[in-house]
């Protein structure tokens, strides 16, 4: 609800494309420099403490930009202030959390466990965007704002009742540079974790901030206001919940890495499509497999990645995760404001689509060379979890 009301509180003030990715940067950017130190903090403290003091945080955050809202005093620096100031808390935010994931259920059930969290996200992307739009448009965007950060005592009091996540992270004792280091080393010298994180940052550069433009394709391209901004973002918010449904119901980790592939492909054309289209509804019915592939790309690379990293890794090699998912996506934000200003925003989404498909193909050529590496790695990682091996063991691309 925040980000789509953030999004349009900034284009109705403004009216500008450049300002909408300027935004989206303030907010994210935060964590692509972070990411390093809060995987340090990940694999330093427990978890579960952790989460609560970042959701406190968020929580404490929104007010702020609520009350600044109701009362009319609200201005775009207002806005850009408070978003780096969440951006710094999120940068801690995803590697804690994913490796608090995996400790809480264990590997054997880590496919189907980060899948259901995907579930439980998407479902929000779902209602929150529709029910933004249907506030932004009766009462405001102040109010969107003051919703969130109440609800984020819900939060807080489950983490409350959460029993795993007490213990200390087996962290490295050395230098905490060392201990960043150790985390960039592993993901650079591991061909399978560095061709994922590599095809992440791209599809986060260029294919991602699709959504950033998306106040300009509901208000001046499909001329259908806040409304219409709900509906679109929801509809890529179905996809993406079906797509972390499908992938809740897989066993294993066989085959992810052709989903990778294909859901890479597959985001990019739907993009060239959206962007090609001047209906409203065939609009919001491309949002679904638009929210479908990019769920189901970042999700089987979440996976694969924690199946393939050791246990004391796994908080500073979530947070390069996050760098390449979450991190590159300001500077695709900024540069997709620029761009639509130049070329317009359906153009700027066509763009970024086609490179999609080039970097899947790109990809797909190297998928055979770290099949092999990858099947090590995740078998070493069942041993020493004490889980014993298949007869026939995991294979990332069959």
């Amino acid at each position: 609800m925040q980000t789509v009301a953030q999004a349009w509180l900034v284009y109705r003030m403004t009216g500008s494309e450049t300002l909408l990715g300027v935004v989206g940067f303030a907010s994210q950017f935060p964590i692509f420099l972070l990411a390093p130190i809060a995987g340090a903090v990940a694999d330093s403290y427990p978890r579960r403490r952790t989460m609560i003091i970042i959701q406190t945080m968020m929580m404490l955050l929104a007010f702020p930009l609520a009350w600044l809202t109701l009362t009319n005093q609200v201005q775009v620096w207002h806005v850009m202030v408070l978003a780096v100031l969440l951006g710094v808390v999120n940068a801690f935010d995803i590697p804690v959390r994913q490796s608090f994931i995996a400790e809480m259920v264990g590997r054997e059930d880590l496919v189907n466990a980060i899948a259901l969290n995907s579930s439980m996200m998407n479902a929000a992307r779902v209602v929150g965007p529709a029910v933004a739009g249907i506030l932004v448009s009766v009462v405001g965007e102040g109010w969107c704002f003051l919703v969130n950060g109440l609800s984020y005592l819900a939060v807080i009091v489950g983490l409350l009742f959460i029993k795993a996540g007490n213990n200390l992270p087996h962290e490295n004792q050395g230098p905490r540079i060392q201990a960043m280091l150790e985390g960039f080393r592993f993901a650079y010298a591991t061909r399978p974790v560095r061709a994922l994180l590599l095809l992440l940052g791209v599809v986060s550069l260029m294919g991602m901030p699709y959504s950033v433009l998306m106040p300009v394709f509901a208000d001046d391209i499909l001329h259908g206001g806040p409304k219409a901004l709900g509906l679109l973002m929801g509809s890529a918010g179905i996809g993406a919940l079906l797509g972390a449904v499908t992938l809740a119901g897989r066993q294993g980790v066989r085959g992810l890495g052709n989903w990778v592939m294909m859901a890479c492909a597959g985001f990019g054309a739907t993009l060239i499509l959206f962007s090609l289209s001047r209906n409203f509804w065939l609009s919001t019915v491309l949002l679904v497999p638009v929210g479908f592939s990019m769920m189901v790309q970042m999700a089987s690379s979440n996976t694969l990645i924690q199946s393939m990293v050791p246990d004391r890794l796994r908080g500073r090699v979530m947070a390069i995760y996050s760098m390449m998912f979450v991190g590159m996506a300001p500077f695709g934000a900024l540069l997709s404001g620029i761009l639509a200003n130049l070329l317009g925003a359906p153009m700027t989404v066509a763009l970024g689509g086609a490179v999609c498909i080039v970097a899947a193909v790109v990809f797909r050529t190297h998928l055979p060379k770290i099949r092999a590496e990858g099947r090590q790695l995740i078998l070493a990682q069942m041993m020493s979890a004490g889980e014993p091996a298949d007869n026939e063991a995991p294979n990332i691309s069959s």
